[in-house]
């Protein structure tokens, strides 16, 4: 079995819900870490490319017909290089990178680039359930089957409420956690640690050529007191924790990696950035559906005899800061090691993209601290986890 490499790791800057990258197609979006990995590691995408692994959770509309084709297509690879769509929900982006590194362990390829794009803007959450509105208030958007094997079906909010309770977390205590986000993201940025990951984007805004640099979700100046006077969403006052700033931002952005094995990093003159050791997936209960990235991490770990001592660096998706305190409670994982340079409630989790851009942080952040492992886990809908273990090579 063969090693399969991070050679690198590009996104583009996460655009707010109807900002800067409102007018720029989900396939322009897509075609940008293509363009911004072919550059950087100076290869031709269609000579090199063996095939292209694109997650999207709205793969509707714009984001239709196959995004994972089209997006080598509008980045000028040619007809020649193929690409695959996935939808592990918020979990795909992780998944396209972990199907990756699975094909070239086992041979079946050399070089591969995974990833995933999502335009909130354009293509909104819940564009692929049925309904009116494609809200579960409309339509549950399951077969009636569903209800003869589960109780109820519940949304993610929901979900995230639910965990707060059962680990008797606090609105104080997960508003702690999104100021914690917010003050690291803007503490990275402003020491460049996003520099060499976030590509700028030039696209055209309302008919006017411009240049985004940098995340437009964050609020690094965000405090307890701002937060404390935001309202619920999923429930009534004095009855729920979670509001829209201790939840992951809506936005829009794409993010790629270049998986390659050690043949074609010695054949083109690669230098990458970590190695993927191992990954590992769960189901979990379906209702409070978010606990995933708990067994998903323990289980992950065990498999190659490590401990949450042995990781120098890890992300953990913040769809929800109860999520995020659930799962330090339960792993007994340091928050000082977690999410150093903040994490989803400031800079946003254009769904389909965040796992490939949360694995991408982590090399930089291990070369930033001298450690040798880090590990990305993410929690996904209808109660499943996704986990990866990367070394600092």
């Amino acid at each position: 079995m063969q090693e399969a490499y991070l050679v690198d790791a590009a996104r583009t800057p996460f655009g707010k819900r109807g900002g800067s990258l409102r007018d720029t197609h989900p396939q322009d979006l897509a075609a940008e870490p293509l363009l911004a990995l072919e550059r950087r590691n100076g290869f031709d995408g269609g000579e090199t490319v063996e095939d292209v692994i694109y997650g999207c959770v709205g793969p509707v509309g714009e984001q239709g017909l196959n995004i994972g084709r089209l997006a080598p297509m509008v980045a000028g690879w040619g007809e020649d290089v193929p690409g695959v769509q996935l939808n592990r929900m918020c979990g795909s982006g992780q998944q396209a990178v972990n199907f990756a590194a699975g094909q070239i362990r086992g041979g079946m390829a050399d070089v591969l680039v995974a990833g995933g794009v999502e335009h909130m803007t354009r293509v909104p959450l819940g564009s692929d359930t049925p309904g009116e509105e494609n809200s579960y208030a409309d339509d549950t958007g399951v077969s009636e089957t569903y209800f003869e094997h589960f109780e109820e079906l519940t949304t993610q909010g929901e979900g995230a409420e639910r965990i707060a309770e059962q680990w008797n977390l606090s609105r104080d205590d997960c508003d702690e956690i999104a100021v914690d986000s917010q003050h690291r993201w803007g503490e990275a940025d402003a020491a460049g640690h996003y520099d060499e990951q976030v590509v700028p984007v030039e696209t055209t805004l309302d008919g006017d050529e411009i240049v985004l640099e940098r995340d437009e979700h964050p609020r690094p100046e965000t405090d307890a007191e701002t937060l404390g006077d935001l309202p619920l969403v999923f429930r009534e006052e004095g009855d729920g924790v979670i509001h829209p700033g201790n939840a992951s931002g809506i936005v829009d952005g794409a993010a790629a990696t270049l998986v390659a094995s050690s043949e074609a990093c010695e054949r083109y003159g690669w230098d990458p950035i970590a190695r993927i050791v191992d990954s590992h997936v769960v189901g979990v209960d379906p209702t409070t559906m978010l606990t995933g990235p708990i067994p998903a991490t323990e289980e992950l770990l065990a498999d190659n005899g490590m401990t949450v001592e042995d990781i120098d660096r890890f992300e953990v998706n913040e769809a929800f800061a109860s999520v995020i305190g659930a799962w330090l409670a339960e792993t007994g994982a340091d928050w000082e090691r977690t999410n150093v340079w903040g994490g989803a409630i400031a800079h946003g989790h254009p769904l389909g993209a965040t796992g490939a851009a949360l694995l991408g942080k982590l090399p930089y952040q291990l070369d930033a601290c001298d450690g040798q492992y880090g590990l990305c886990t993410m929690c996904i809908g209808f109660g499943q986890g996704i986990a990866t273990l990367v070394e600092n090579v």
